[in-house]
């Protein structure tokens, strides 16, 4: 995830179910109504906002344009989900042409509103076969109900920073690789100061640290959010019970919710020089593929390394999996270009050097197979792991919903209250979590 994202996620959230509404303000544009050799300017809005993620799409552009010398892109960069979605429902002239969102879990409110066009025609009309071009997780992500209104733009996967100092200090010879060997280690690397305070926390797991949101270490059971008819089924499902109680062992092993938190508190921004894996405050930490990046350019005094995150013991056959996210990319529906925004699209996220030179720019994950496979990839061996991540089939990623992320935002709501003891009935609250989703879908669809 680029180091924008974290400021246009919280956008997204606040955005919800109600952001997005049945129709448009603008009819269907038909994907054939532009010449698409007339010469046309093109408005390309997305959410990238760093400078080194900036450039690297302005040179992604710039190649484009070398190459369809007849049309020319407007870049836009630092655009949230909340403001696109807002010009989209207006329509008119100052409305984008190509859109990206770093929000998989809206997918859904975007094929159903149709705000995003169906890229399917486009994508059959230039022989591209989405299934042999794209990882299957990548594209369940990008569609809804056997609508294609996105494309992955670049992917993010989550695996396991980790202190190879403090392993070596602590007598441990690799990373652990299941959930009870994860809590085993978590122990031996924590240190304390002489009054009893913290000094070092093994793996802390609370739901409120940097990126450790709920459904990211959960992925790790390979959960099933909905049934087939689209109702929420974490109560049903023994995996939920399963990953809040190894959250819970986690903590209590490390000495308890309060004493953590309170820990946690002391810890500087996440992408700061005081992130509390670069400073030592942890000696494993969940993570994405960027950070890698960043602790070179900290110039990080430990030696590190990464591997998958561990998972549960009686799914040992599974290690190697990991959460999958990443940014997608669609026409809008308004859109009045759409045969050449198409060929921006096209080129952004189905050419292979393209997607491979942008990848090893922001140093994020590539999207399509033959990018994956690319010997030019960018070989570091601790942005290898989370290649391999991307690649292994256990892994998964957030299923498209009509609310959007709200199913995601309510299950956070409940993780907090789970691990800080306020939940003295798990079942119970398990079943009022699906009733809460399974009534905020209802809203959204109505």
């Amino acid at each position: 995830m680029p180091i924008s994202r974290l400021r246009i996620r919280v956008s997204a959230a606040l955005a919800g179910a109600g952001l997005l509404v049945s129709g448009c303000a603008n009819p269907s544009v038909g994907s054939d109504r532009d010449d698409p050799t007339e010469p046309v300017t093109l408005t390309f809005w997305h959410g990238w906002s760093a400078p080194g993620e900036t450039k690297a799409i302005n040179d992604s552009v710039a190649r484009f344009e070398r190459t369809h010398r007849h049309i020319t892109v407007k870049v836009v960069p630092n655009v949230t989900d909340e403001t696109m979605n807002q010009a989209l429902r207006a329509g008119g002239d100052d409305a984008p042409d190509v859109v990206s969102s770093f929000t998989t879990g809206n997918v859904g409110q975007y094929c159903s509103s149709g705000m995003w066009a169906d890229l399917d025609p486009f994508l059959k009309k230039t022989g591209v076969d989405k299934e042999k071009v794209f990882p299957k997780t990548l594209l369940d992500y990008t569609s809804y109900r056997k609508k294609q209104c996105a494309l992955p733009l670049l992917a993010d996967s989550y695996g396991l920073y980790y202190n190879k100092d403090a392993f070596k200090e602590a007598g441990i010879t690799r990373p652990p690789r299941t959930m009870s060997e994860l809590k085993r280690d978590a122990v031996k690397l924590t240190r304390r100061a002489e009054d009893g305070s913290y000094r070092r926390v093994g793996f802390m797991p609370n739901f409120r640290l940097y990126q450790n949101s709920p459904d990211r270490m959960f992925a790790q059971w390979g959960p099933s959010y909905f049934d087939r008819n689209g109702k929420a089924r974490l109560a049903e499902d023994p995996a939920t019970r399963e990953f809040l109680t190894t959250a819970g062992e986690l903590i209590d092993a490390q000495g308890g919710y309060g004493p953590l938190e309170r820990f946690r508190t002391t810890f500087g921004e996440e992408m700061s020089s005081q992130n509390a894996f670069l400073t030592q405050k942890l000696a494993m930490h969940m993570d994405g593929e960027w950070r890698g990046l960043m602790l070179r350019q900290a110039k990080a005094t430990f030696a590190w390394g990464t591997a998958p995150m561990p998972v549960p013991d009686d799914r040992a056959d599974t290690y190697g999996r990991g959460y999958l996210t990443g940014t997608v990319a669609g026409i809008a529906h308004s859109s009045r270009h759409q045969n050449a925004a198409w060929e921006l699209v096209r080129f952004l996220t189905v050419d292979t050097d393209q997607v491979v030179r942008f990848a090893n720019d922001i140093h994020n994950v590539p999207s399509t197979k033959a990018a994956l496979k690319s010997p030019a990839l960018d070989t570091d061996p601790t942005f290898r792991t989370f290649l391999d991540i991307a690649r292994n089939p256990h892994s998964v990623a957030l299923p498209p919903s009509t609310n959007g992320g709200q199913y995601v935002t309510a299950l956070q709501d409940f993780s907090y209250d789970v691990e800080a003891g306020k939940v003295p009935d798990l079942d119970a609250g398990l079943r009022a979590l699906d009733a809460r989703i399974d009534a905020d879908n209802l809203q959204s669809e109505n």
